[in-house]
């Protein structure tokens, strides 16, 4: 499977730019928008429920099951133990944008 080139990255100043200039907002109140965005999605995430935004996707937890893993340094197994991780499944309308459509 090939990756995508990674042109740019939009950091959290930058999305805050962005917002703010979207919707006439100050970058005072586009931060608190993003702040309280991003900590309504970690707190709901770690309670184990998922947020669910229609047309643009899911956040959900997922289970990572113990696996063995080895080092790359010395070649050496090692357990690996299992964990929870936070996943983001996009919906169809975001892949049709993304994808031209």
């Amino acid at each position: 499977m090939s990756r995508l080139k990674r042109e740019k990255t939009m950091n959290r100043n930058q999305l805050i730019n962005a917002m703010a200039a979207k919707t006439g907002s100050t970058k005072t109140e586009a931060n608190h928008a993003v702040t309280a965005l991003t900590e309504i999605i970690a707190d709901t995430l770690k309670k184990g429920d998922s947020v669910s935004l229609i047309g643009f996707g899911t956040f959900e937890m997922r289970e990572r099951a113990a696996r063995t893993g080895r080092n790359p340094r010395t070649g050496e197994e090692l357990k690996i133990a299992a964990s929870r991780v936070p996943a983001f499944k996009p919906g169809a309308p975001l892949k049709a944008t993304v994808n031209g459509g």
